[in-house]
């Protein structure tokens, strides 16, 4: 086999585990692949790097492509989702000026919560157009107003007083709390039981002018999803993790991190699911004022379950047998229907039991 080279951006996350493991467990050389990893300082500078040109592929905010789709955030090329490489990871935090307004409130209940919080909050997120950010407007409510912080940056910004509340990708939040900057509030899964967080991204015309590569590096990435999944890997990841080059941070505080409810591959949680990228689609349009209609139908068309189903079934991983579901509806572990035979599905509810179903909404 020969190997092709290909670079991929990420950020210094536990979810950017995917694409570090592929590379050093060599994952990605097995499947004939020259990997390199640029890190990049925020989420504007990594889509910027895949949307020019200047890396490959990047584990990217699952909702970024969906963005790039709707003529939202400036970039010109059409990026896609070529599967999902995390399910949740994102933790929310708070000062300790905010803990008198909490009073007995249980801190596991979102709506509990909710009331309890002073309003209006100073609100941090890594980038406007990201999970993290969606989840904070299902669960607080469309008229809140966040600002952009890039993720190792946030618990600074508590520190120094400009932030009331902040939610990110673990490790930052862990790391604040061992500062003393923060407290821990509540996880991203409980707004959504399995919100998708990253996906392996690549510019649409890359993807499908090179099929090969591609493919090879999404066997490479799902690979090392699977190898994820165990958690007695978790502290070999955590040490690979913990490099100067990546994360750069104490192995320990990305074990720890890891907790956090982040998942990497039970229950098809690689699978790109259209109805996902619809949900966030039709929130983005009613947001920006667009034809939530027409922003759904782009929505769908960059979560790219067809290149999945293509290049990985090859590789044995669990295909279901439609591309799009009824999003917040399972609430159990449970088998369902594949493309052969039966899947394991892991429960996704909404906080509040509300269920998405992208065929009326």
């Amino acid at each position: 086999m020969s190997h092709l080279s290909v670079t991929a951006g990420f950020l210094p996350l536990i979810d950017a585990a995917p694409l570090i493991v592929a590379r050093e467990l060599a994952f990605a050389e097995e499947e004939g692949l020259n990997l390199t990893l640029r890190r990049a300082p925020s989420w504007s500078a990594l889509r910027d790097l895949l949307t020019f040109g200047q890396v490959d592929a990047a584990s990217m905010l699952s909702p970024i492509p969906v963005a790039q789709a709707l003529g939202l955030g400036g970039g010109a090329a059409a990026l896609d989702a070529l599967m999902v490489t995390s399910l949740g990871g994102e933790m929310i935090a708070f000062p300790d000026h905010i803990v008198r307004h909490l009073g007995g409130a249980d801190r596991t209940d979102p709506v509990a919560l909710r009331s309890a919080l002073p309003m209006p909050l100073r609100i941090g997120v890594p980038f406007p157009f990201s999970i993290h950010a969606e989840l904070l407007y299902r669960w607080l409510g469309e008229e809140i107003t966040v600002q952009t912080v890039p993720p190792p940056l946030l618990p600074d910004a508590m520190a120094a007083g400009e932030l009331d509340l902040f939610i990110v990708g673990e490790p930052w939040a862990t790391g604040a709390a061992d500062r003393g900057i923060a407290s821990l509030l509540l996880p991203g899964t409980a707004i959504w039981r399995a919100p998708p967080d990253k996906v392996l991204a690549m510019r649409r015309d890359r993807a499908e002018a090179d099929p090969d590569l591609t493919g090879r590096l999404m066997r490479a990435v799902w690979r090392a999803c699977r190898w994820l999944r165990l958690r007695e890997n978790r502290i070999t990841a955590a040490e690979i993790m913990a490099r100067s080059p990546y994360l750069d941070l104490p192995p320990d505080l990305i074990e720890r991190a890891m907790d956090s409810g982040v998942e990497f591959f039970e229950g098809c949680a690689t699978f790109p699911w259209r109805s996902q990228a619809e949900w966030i689609g039709a929130r983005l349009a009613r947001r920006h004022g667009l034809d939530v209609t027409q922003a759904r139908h782009a929505a769908q068309a960059v979560f790219r379950s067809d290149l999945y189903r293509l290049h990985l079934r090859p590789a044995g991983a669990d295909l279901p047998a439609a591309s799009s579901r009824l999003e917040g509806a399972v609430s159990e572990p449970g088998l369902h229907p594949a493309a052969a035979g039966r899947v394991l599905l892991l429960p996704d509810r909404f906080f509040d039991g509300a269920v998405f179903d992208p065929d009326t909404a």
